[in-house]
């Protein structure tokens, strides 16, 4: 039996085919390592700079400059930088991670943006006081407006965005402007106009609700944060100061202050 399977081992069939079946399994592993390589691109190392900084676009084209992918993770809410600067990217530069990637490879990139939508509370029927204190908790900005009325006075009657009315949980950005309608029963007694130039906000609302004035409304372009207002310092009011000039207590200030106290 040994010698018939040694027999049929040695022929020339038998050697052909095995010789055939051998060279077959080099040429499909030499064909799948070549096939990897090319794949997976074996040996490319890109070293992924640092983003950072940089506008989308200008980030973008270095990306696919060197042949990566772009991709946008989300927005991150930002009022210092430029909409759309680069504020965080995954993957990390490679002088940090010590990491390389191969082409094709997607960064992912989270943007700065410069507005953010908040929820508009409800302020009807609450007094201005209250409505005040909301806005401010939310970041937005206020105008009020008086309307004699037989309701409360000093009651919110309508709150207005852009003109129209608003409703509860209507989204509008941060900083927005809301107009406030209030409620005034009496037109009040002359009033010697106050001059409030030079001033700070919490120095002008001493100085007007002490007086009796209780419709005011400050402006402030250049103030990104809450205590850029506070710190801010008054160069302008409407009515503006005329030395024994007089307004009805129901008179509306509007006052402008910057945070280097100089207008634009």
């Amino acid at each position: 039996m040994i010698k018939k399977l040694k027999d049929f081992v040695l022929t020339k069939h038998f050697l052909k085919h095995f010789g055939l079946v051998v060279l077959f399994y080099l040429l499909a592993v030499l064909i799948t390592v070549i096939y990897l390589n090319l794949a997976t691109n074996h040996g490319e190392k890109i070293a992924v700079p640092n983003f950072t900084g940089m506008s989308s676009n200008e980030a973008k084209q270095k990306i696919e400059e060197l042949g990566l992918e772009f991709q946008i993770l989300d927005s991150v809410y930002d009022p210092k930088l430029p909409e759309g600067t680069v504020v965080e990217q995954l993957v990390e530069p490679t002088t940090l991670s010590k990491v390389y990637v191969k082409s094709g490879r997607a960064i992912g990139l989270r943007l700065s943006k410069r507005s953010e939508l908040v929820e508009m509370p409800t302020l009807v029927h609450k007094q201005i006081q209250l409505a005040e204190s909301i806005l401010e908790q939310r970041s937005l900005r206020y105008e009020i407006r008086y309307r004699s009325t037989s309701e409360e006075n000093g009651s919110v009657l309508e709150q207005l965005y852009k003109g129209r009315r608003i409703k509860e949980g209507e989204k509008i950005p941060r900083g927005a402007v809301v107009i406030l309608i209030v409620g005034q029963n009496d037109l009040g007694e002359p009033l010697p106009t106050p001059n409030l130039i030079g001033l700070t906000m919490d120095q002008v609302k001493m100085m007007l609700d002490t007086t009796g004035f209780t419709s005011y409304s400050f402006i402030c372009p250049d103030c990104l944060t809450k205590q850029d207002s506070m710190s801010a310092i008054i160069f302008g009011q409407s009515p503006e100061y005329i030395e024994g000039k007089t307004v009805l207590k129901s008179t509306h200030f509007t006052i402008t202050m910057s945070k280097s106290g100089i207008g634009n």
